[in-house]
């Protein structure tokens, strides 16, 4: 098992408490998207592929909204609780297991949008690895399709390597959970540990290991261009109100 993997793996069933509200933020979030699909030409007709799914943060909202939804994740762990949060919220999603480095080992149909939202690509620790990635995604997409992702503004955090990121701390009724990373980097890798702590009923403090590699938008970029995609461009919080840099590529 990859430590990707295990990250999330064991993450899974406590994902939701780096949110406030997990269950609004899916609602906010899927108004961004749709924004993004509406000004691309999209309405709910359009069929999606969340090739990045985690828990269903954007999969659910994205659903409810009416669009036809397909979902795959590496982890097997979240996609139990994604199914879990489907079926709570509603909504007919279609569930798989699936490395975005290989999507057509796994499905033959074809998306109008293909989306990796949260920082995901960025799992892909060298150069190689990002363009199998890259590849993959655009592959799964109907010509004139758009791919929709996120990534942290590595552009910015290159500049200071910070070695934290700062804390997220959330008042409950119960109490309150704090949550923050601490990076340690080498060269543009940094390997990352999220701590969790729920002081709540009762105290839990949980820690989280994984590795990333800090891409630069003008090295996507150079990618989605160079694999099939005819118009890129990033777009930024405060034009989306979203918490990251979303890149919107266009399949020629």
């Amino acid at each position: 098992m990859s430590i990707i993997q295990t990250f999330y793996d064991n993450l899974a069933t406590q994902y939701d408490k780096l949110f406030l509200d997990w269950r609004a933020t899916t609602k906010e979030q899927a108004e961004i998207l749709n924004r993004i699909f509406q000004n691309n030409g999209f309405d709910n007709t359009a069929k999606i592929l969340d090739c990045a799914c985690g828990i269903g943060t954007q999969a659910i909202g994205v659903a409810s909204l009416g669009y036809s939804v397909t979902a795959s994740d590496l982890s097997t762990g979240e996609l139990v609780e994604a199914e879990k949060r489907a079926k709570a919220n509603n909504v007919e999603i279609c569930f798989k297991q699936a490395n975005f480095c290989a999507l057509s080992d796994t499905f033959t149909e074809k998306f109008d949008i293909v989306i990796a939202m949260d920082n995901a690509l960025p799992h892909m620790l060298t150069s190689n690895d990002l363009e199998s990635a890259i590849k993959s995604i655009v592959n799964q997409i109907k010509e004139n399709g758009i791919f929709v992702a996120s990534i942290r503004d590595y552009d910015s955090l290159l500049m200071e390597k910070p070695p934290y990121s700062p804390p997220y701390i959330h008042k409950t009724d119960k109490g309150q959970r704090v949550s923050f990373q601490t990076w340690v980097w080498n060269d543009d890798k940094y390997k990352l540990t999220q701590y969790i702590i729920d002081d709540e009923e009762t105290l839990q403090v949980s820690k989280f290991e994984c590795e990333y590699r800090a891409t630069r938008r003008e090295e996507m970029t150079k990618l989605l261009l160079a694999h099939g995609c005819s118009n890129v461009e990033w777009k930024f919080p405060d034009e989306t109100e979203f918490y990251q840099p979303i890149v919107v590529a266009r399949k020629a």
